[in-house]
């Protein structure tokens, strides 16, 4: 699958039909130079897709970074035009009945090419950019149009077992 956007502006966001709640999810990514896009997780949570190749500074919108939340602990990032691979694990925000939040999302684990950018982060709202900017049980999987093209293959969606 492949966003064929070419610069700001020209954004088309592709997401599934299917929603998911508490999930496992494995991806490949494949970044050329200067590409921007986002794996927006429940179609809200943004793990940043981002050309960060020999970054000594990772920032929270460098590769891996969720987005305006948190830094990444490494750069794990290859070369432009490499494929990557990330390993998501994230449980859902739970709700109580009249829909008041009772937990906050959270990513159990983010790896990208076998390194570990997060543990244990919860998510005290919504990253910016979403597809509907609110917090729900369940969501799609949304990968971001923005700056530049970006690749993905490999993608593989399953329940998180606890």
């Amino acid at each position: 699958m492949i966003n064929l956007v070419e610069r700001h502006g020209q954004s088309l966001d592709l997401y599934s039909k299917a929603k998911f709640g508490d999930c496992h999810i494995e991806v490949e990514v494949m970044v050329p130079r200067g590409a921007n896009s986002g794996i927006y997780c429940l179609g809200e949570y943004e793990i940043q897709v981002f050309d960060s190749w020999a970054r000594v500074r990772m920032g929270s919108s460098g590769m891996g970074a969720i987005y305006g939340a948190s830094p990444p602990l490494v750069n794990a990032c290859k070369r432009p035009g490499e494929w990557q691979k990330y390993v998501i694990d994230l449980l859902a925000p739970k709700f109580d009945t009249s829909g008041r939040k009772t937990e906050n999302a959270k990513f159990v684990r983010v790896e990208l090419n076998g390194q570990v950018l997060h543990e244990n982060l919860e998510m005290k709202g919504q990253t910016p950019g979403g597809l509907t900017g609110r917090e729900a049980a369940t969501g799609p999987l949304m990968f971001q149009g923005n700056h530049g093209p970006v690749a993905y293959r490999n993608i593989i969606i399953k329940p998180l077992l606890k």
